[in-house]
């Protein structure tokens, strides 16, 4: 991924993503620093707070970064998968019915979501609901498009 410019952010962008997180998610960041970083040929815009790439816009939506969402553990709009979909979502499946456990019931369809593993609940990948969040769990179907997982360009990305 090549930066294609990079600049801090002044005090009334970082209120809107701070006012984004804290109302969507319940995180609230406590941070010194924030810098946009711009991507050649990605869908994504990256946030470095305090140097740290916890952040991402996508589709113009503020959002937590899969080690954004693990650092600050977001308490809302989370999809809970089992140890058998852990490997598969990893990889940037989507994700299916039968590997949920749990959902946050007030998961609107078109929300952007967090989805952990349920051992440990560490997020493993951030993904786009395409159901709400009390009808994801069941026998069938696709029901979070994933957008961004552990492995992927954005997760190894450094400054």
């Amino acid at each position: 991924m090549e930066v294609k410019s990079r600049h801090h952010l002044r005090s009334d962008e970082v209120r809107e993503i701070e006012d984004a997180l804290a109302d969507g998610l319940g995180v609230e960041l406590n941070a010194d620093t924030y810098e946009l970083v711009e991507l050649e040929d990605s869908e994504f815009e990256l946030v470095l707070v305090d140097g740290d790439p916890a952040v991402l816009y996508y589709e113009e939506e503020p959002f937590l970064t899969v080690r954004g969402a693990n650092e600050y553990p977001p308490q809302t709009r989370v999809v809970t998968v089992d140890a058998g979909a852990v490997s598969f979502v990893s990889d940037g499946a989507d994700v299916m019915r039968p590997g949920i456990t749990e959902a946050d019931e007030d998961i609107s369809a078109g929300d952007l979501v967090a989805i952990a593993e349920e051992s440990h609940g560490k997020v493993l990948a951030i993904g786009r609901a395409q159901t709400e969040g009390s009808d994801m769990v069941g026998s069938e179907g696709k029901v979070v498009s994933s957008v961004h997982h552990v492995g992927d360009e954005l997760y190894e990305f450094n400054v």
